[in-house]
């Protein structure tokens, strides 16, 4: 059996703290950045932009030395949004291939791809590796892409070419590729910098170039290994993860929001970023969770559910608009993250003469406006509950089920009862136990017929104790009006009550 072919592309993005935070920090973008990482007053420079780097400033730097540069904006790490930038890329490479191998490293992130024999799906590596970068800048992070035939080769490479770029070495050209480039790419030890600094050794060409057997009695087998990864021969035995795929964003703020119209800012760059992803994959955001940390360490979570996934970015931020405004946090907001749910969209195909359905967007906002103003205990679908209890009945979420052809049959001609809710207090006359006159709105009724009683009764196990004698009469008032109703009596609480009317 013939084995296939070994091909990588490795993605490499540097300064990785700092792209992690402002990837959703637009408006910094175009500003010299730094970050801070360490408790006050030993806070130093851990990652830093480009800009911030055209001004002198460099990784190790104190606060007071920051100071001094006025252009400069000064961010705080957080591994919590660099966690879930990792996550979205792990996510974004997987996409390409189901063998991805993390070796990110602090400060930069790394990961390695297997894609040999995805030509026929992707096409060319040169137009994977386009297709990849295109997708990995969509998510706010700069990355370089190098793709070999040997792992170690392509992760020198991408280590040592400028971020937007891509390279593919071909078969038999590692060594060659890789001469120009600095140790520097190389995971090498302080004793063995050191060691290569003295031998005046300062390309992967040079030590590439170095005798085996004398670079083996000089530093062991550790000298073989990276004589080999600088000619691009170091075998690898690729270890793949299994990232899940999860539509999570997270978010420190860099200072306390209390304006619900400020945190819709972020909100809306977060759901973006969400949105992008789930469209990649073909797929559609079925719920959102906002949970904010807030000042005192309490949190505040909600959940939004439209009636069917979509990916509209202006629905889900009406609907998160509105479910916090009727539930506003009770402190100062110092924290956000945005946890979605993944689903598919519906197609419906419309018969020749079936009328166009409303826009399924339009009805879950117009369902959060009402929700903000009855409760969310108050808005759904009714459904019956199992008892014989009158208007015995629970609210569930609204939802849209398949259509299902039904046949149509011809519906029985009934009276209709016009139900009162709630229904309305009022005084029966009895004789013989049977209703013989009540009195209805301040006008007195002679009974004419009387039907009943019928006793319904429930749930005696239990304080919700609950009995009835319903009967539905016939009546005429003093000036002749007929009227046909159903009158109950609460065996419990001893009142007579107006139930409906009968047309």
């Amino acid at each position: 059996m013939s084995r296939t072919a070994e091909l990588y592309a490795c993605l490499y993005a540097t300064e990785f703290p700092a792209q992690a935070l402002l990837r959703l920090r637009p408006e910094l973008r175009a500003r010299p950045c730094v970050v801070m990482e360490g408790e006050p007053p030993l806070q130093q420079v851990c990652s830093l932009n480009r800009k911030a780097r055209a001004l002198g400033a460099v990784r190790g730097m104190t606060q007071v030395e920051v100071d001094t540069f006025s252009a400069i904006a000064v961010l705080r790490r957080s591994l919590g949004e660099e966690a879930a930038a990792r996550a979205a890329l792990l996510g974004c490479a997987g996409s390409f291939s189901p063998r991805v191998e993390d070796r990110s490293e602090d400060g930069a992130f790394l990961a390695a791809a297997d894609i040999a024999g995805t030509q026929a799906l992707f096409g060319p590596p040169e137009t994977l590796a386009q297709t990849l970068l295109t997708r990995v800048r969509t998510l706010g992070i700069s990355a370089g892409i190098a793709v070999s035939g040997n792992l170690y080769a392509s992760v020198a490479l991408a280590r040592g070419i400028p971020a937007q770029t891509i390279k593919i070495i071909p078969t038999g050209r590692e060594g060659a590729t890789l001469a120009p480039l600095p140790l520097t790419v190389l995971d090498l030890t302080e004793d063995q910098a050191a060691t290569f600094s003295l031998w005046g050794i300062g390309t992967l060409g040079m030590l590439g170039a170095l005798p085996e057997k004398e670079l083996i009695a000089r530093m062991g087998q550790a000298g073989k290994q990276l004589r080999q990864r600088a000619r691009g021969e170091l075998p690898h035995l690729f270890q793949p993860v299994e990232p899940a795929f999860t539509l999570t964003e997270r978010m420190e703020l860099d200072s306390p929001v209390e304006v619900l119209d400020a945190l819709l800012f972020v909100v809306n760059l977060m759901l973006d970023q969400l949105i992008h992803r789930a469209t990649e994959r073909v797929l559609a955001l079925a719920s959102v969770s906002v949970t904010l940390t807030l000042e005192g360490g309490a949190t505040h979570t909600r959940s939004v559910r439209p009636a069917l996934p979509s990916n509209g970015r202006q629905l889900w931020l009406k609907l998160l608009h509105l479910d916090l405004e009727a539930h506003p946090p009770q402190a100062a907001i110092l924290a956000v993250a945005l946890d979605a749910e993944p689903g598919i969209t519906g197609k419906v195909q419309l018969g020749l003469f079936t009328p166009q359905l409303p826009e399924p967007s339009r009805l879950d906002v117009t369902l959060a406006r009402i929700r903000a103003i009855v409760g969310d205990g108050n808005v759904g679908r009714a459904v019956l509950v199992d008892t014989h209890r009158p208007d015995a009945f629970r609210m569930e979420p609204f939802s849209v089920a398949p259509a299902e052809p039904q046949e149509t049959l011809p519906v029985p001609i009934r009276p209709a009862m016009r139900r009162l809710r709630p229904a309305e207090a009022t005084v029966v006359v009895l004789q013989h136990e049977r209703p013989k006159a009540f009195f209805f709105r301040e006008q007195q009724y002679a009974v004419e017929r009387a039907y009943g009683p019928w006793l319904r009764g429930g749930a005696w196990w239990s304080a919700t104790l609950w009995g009835c004698a319903q009967w539905d009469l016939i009546a005429r008032a003093r000036d002749g009006a007929m009227l046909c109703c159903c009158v109950a009596n609460d065996l419990v609480r001893k009142q007579w009550q107006m139930v409906g009317f009968y047309d």
